[in-house]
């Protein structure tokens, strides 16, 4: 909708600046003045960023005191007292979380937030607003390049505030759909019988361009292949993020929709990492964390081009700081440069989190990520994984909280599968003592065991 894009622009955007003083525009500003920087100056420009985020944390992080006297004498170099820390796995921060908050914050002030368990060990903690907004800049700037401007129009194939009350559900979409210009279609619900409803939405509200996990993109555009089926307008692009990007649902959302698709990096405990840009290559946003690539069993740092550990450093969250953060992706970086001009470096491999689109006995499709809501507020599970072998038999592997597990959240957890999936579905509950990792250093918490495009027949819908 150009109008509300444009009421986005010049009129919510600048109030939020002036009574909320939000700076995400003037964070973006930054971005794209350091972006055509010489390499050198981009990395002088981190060593600083980085130097004075160390020194904080070693002077107010408990979990880092203890490194103070070390970093006095290596201030100068500060990459080198960097990669002397541990590195700090998602399970030992959950075991001391808050060890890391900045001695005197806040939390009532600041933002909290929890990632929804994609590697296995869902992880609370705490962000302000400026490292937040900084986020959303990053995420701008790579929009930009391909010409999506902040206030154009977007459908999300995307999950559903589910536990949200229905006040606050339709207090959500209001907010969604007059003060960001977005529509959403949940990833948990795609149905080929419901088509043409979720295109005519689409078609209706004309968006500027779609976004959504990898996988909900890449089961859409079958859709739409099969039934040979159009959006009828151009999109600026189709961007997929929160999952792997394969080759081949590159190219059936490419065709499906007839516009460029690019991935988006990030994580919700790391922030907007690396952005596609228009050459294709991924840049990773160097002015706002500081990556490392290390060996998974010698912690060693690896060169551009072999493949390892990412650790995440955010050089701007300084009241919970995580330094060497592993997030469980298997990353390299590439010595090369960029054709775009854009100088930011370029990572050549990303192996992030896979999740599964799970098929219901009624026979619409519905995204792993809908688990990963249901689990995320309970505290009776450690971790959880689960495996459709076929429409009508799952196994649910539980690590259970011997301190806080509960039979009825079981229950509750049971009732949200079936809710969704089919009331007669058999479920297996295996209680196991952990959940090891796949290849990616991930561990799954959704997989299917068989292909995605069913017949009826197979579906129980003769």
């Amino acid at each position: 909708m150009p109008l509300t894009g444009y009421l986005i622009r010049h009129v919510h955007w600048p109030l939020m600046e002036r009574l909320k003083e939000n700076r995400t525009r003037a964070y973006l500003q930054e971005l794209r003045d350091s972006q055509h920087m010489e390499r050198d100056a981009l990395l002088t420009s981190q060593r600083r960023k980085l130097g004075k985020l160390l020194q904080h944390a070693v002077q107010n992080v408990p979990a880092y005191t203890e490194f103070a006297s070390d970093f006095a004498d290596s201030a100068d170099q500060p990459e080198r007292f960097l990669q002397s820390l541990p590195v700090l796995t998602k399970g030992q921060f959950r075991a001391a979380s808050q060890q890391y908050l900045t001695r005197g914050a806040d939390t009532s002030r600041l933002i909290s937030n929890r990632t929804g368990g994609s590697t296995g060990e869902p992880t609370h903690f705490y962000l302000d607003r400026p490292t937040v907004e900084r986020y959303e800049a990053a995420r701008w700037l790579g929009l930009s390049w391909h010409g999506i401007r902040i206030g154009d129009s977007s459908v999300m194939i995307w999950g559903s505030p589910i536990e949200l009350g229905q006040q606050q559900a339709n207090c959500y979409r209001i907010k969604e759909r007059w003060l960001k210009n977005r529509l959403m279609i949940p990833a948990y619900n795609l149905d080929e019988r419901r088509l043409e409803h979720d295109l005519g939405l689409i078609r209706r509200f004309r968006p500027a361009y779609l976004y959504g996990y990898a996988s909900a993109l890449y089961t859409l555009a079958e859709m739409m292949r099969q039934k040979g089926t159009r959006l009828r307008h151009r999109l600026k692009a189709v961007v997929s993020t929160a999952e792997s990007l394969h080759d081949y649902q590159r190219e059936a959302i490419t065709d499906a929709f007839q516009a460029p698709v690019v991935n988006e990096y990030g994580a919700r405990d790391g922030g907007i990492i690396a952005y596609q840009c228009p050459a294709g290559r991924m840049h990773a946003f160097s002015e706002n964390s500081y990556l490392e690539v290390v060996d998974p069993v010698t912690g060693h740092p690896l060169p551009p081009g072999q493949t390892g550990q990412l650790l995440v450093t955010d050089l701007y969250n300084y009241v919970m700081p995580r330094l060497r953060y592993q997030l469980g992706d298997i990353v390299a970086f590439s010595p090369e440069s960029c054709s775009c001009g854009i100088q930011y470096p370029l990572l050549a491999q990303i192996d992030g989190r896979e999740d599964d689109m799970f098929v219901s006995t009624r026979g619409n499709y519905v995204h792993g990520h809908y688990f990963n809501h249901i689990v995320r507020n309970m505290e009776g599970f450690r971790t959880f994984q689960i495996v459709q072998h076929e429409p009508h038999r799952l196994t649910l592997k539980l690590v259970k909280d011997p301190n806080r597990y509960s039979h009825a959240e079981e229950t509750r957890l049971l009732a949200g599968i079936r809710s969704v999936l089919g009331e007669d579905v058999f479920v297996s509950v295996r209680y196991v003592e952990e959940i090891p990792p796949a290849v990616s250093g991930k561990a799954r918490y959704a997989i299917r065991e068989f292909p995605l495009v069913l017949t009826r027949s197979q579906h129980g819908n003769d």
